[in-house]
């Protein structure tokens, strides 16, 4: 059940896929997830994104987790696995079901394609199976009924954006023909049970976050608060993360990388280097600010200044 005391306090969390080490990218949506919890007195937690095992590297979770710890990150509570909360995920599916807000699906890949429009995100599914999987086929997957009502968010760094699900998206598929769920669906479950009231990640999930939030709606749970950081990129743009292999964060350069991420998200430089990474952290939270940070989807991850100087 979700968590439901609205006596309670700013809860953040940050919530990473054990594909891989932590890398630059992700070391920013944590940095700034856990400035902001910390600098409003709240609380911080670790969630790991495990749901689909296909793509997991055996040992990244305890890496990232490792590497965050080396990196003076304090979470609360334990670390959840998604792996683990799978009876959680089928229990909100057969609720959708039966109120007739979900369906299943009996359409594969290549039946969608064949049949679809493109949209910003890949094909929009044609409703195909709204009114019954067709004769002949198999139930595959489950999908969200979505309407042409217009979503709208106001993230605190990318202002407002909207979204109609049916035009641009389709009904979305909340249990995948694999058997596993899907994200959108396991992290709203998970953000209500662990009563989340902000959430600051990175700005590739923007796009997903009007979905996230017809969910909630459907499922009669709060809304959290948005803050989606700019993606780190390098110089081609390409966004900096594990699926390209790109290097991951040095643990043994700690104070190096903790000052090149503040530097990315545009926050005050402390005067000196820090001398210890408990220095670090008490200079950069109670100065931390979501206003320095521009309302763009992504930003090169290249120093504004030589930190070098920081003697």
């Amino acid at each position: 059940m979700p968590d439901t005391d609205k006596n309670r306090g700013y809860r953040g969390r940050f919530a990473p896929s054990p594909s891989g080490e932590l890398h630059f990218g992700s070391l920013v949506a944590a940095m700034g997830s856990y400035l902001d919890a910390r600098s409003h007195q709240g609380e911080w937690f670790v969630r790991m994104e495990d749901l689909d095992r296909t793509r997991e590297v055996k040992g990244a979770a305890k890496s990232i987790l490792q590497t965050l710890e080396n990196l003076g990150f304090r979470w609360d509570g334990e670390v959840i696995y998604q792996s683990r909360r799978t009876a959680a995920y089928a229990e909100a599916v057969d609720r959708l079901i039966q109120a007739r807000l979900a369906y299943p699906c009996g359409c594969s890949r290549k039946l969608i394609e064949e049949q679809a429009k493109y949209g910003s995100e890949g094909t929009i599914y044609p409703g195909t199976c709204r009114n019954g999987v067709p004769q002949g086929r198999a139930e595959r997957s489950v999908r969200i009924l979505t309407t042409d009502e217009m979503i709208t968010i106001v993230d605190s760094v990318q202002g407002r954006i909207g979204q109609q699900i049916n035009r641009e998206i389709g009904d979305f598929v909340i249990r995948r023909a694999d058997g596993f769920h899907a994200y959108q669906l396991a992290v709203v479950i998970d953000d209500a049970w662990q009563g989340i009231t902000d959430i600051v990640r990175g700005a590739d999930l923007l796009s997903s976050t009007p979905r996230q939030h017809y969910l909630q709606q459907l499922l009669r749970i709060p809304h959290p608060n948005y803050a989606h950081l700019p993606l780190a990129v390098d110089d081609q743009g390409r966004k900096l993360s594990k699926q390209f292999k790109d290097a991951p964060v040095d643990p043994k350069q700690p104070m190096d990388i903790l000052l090149r991420a503040l530097d990315f998200l545009k926050q005050p430089l402390p005067p000196q280097r820090p001398e210890t990474i408990e220095a670090f952290w008490q200079w950069a939270v109670p100065r931390w600010s979501l206003k320095p940070i521009p309302a763009q989807l992504q930003i090169p991850a290249t120093s504004r200044k030589n930190l070098n100087n920081l003697r």
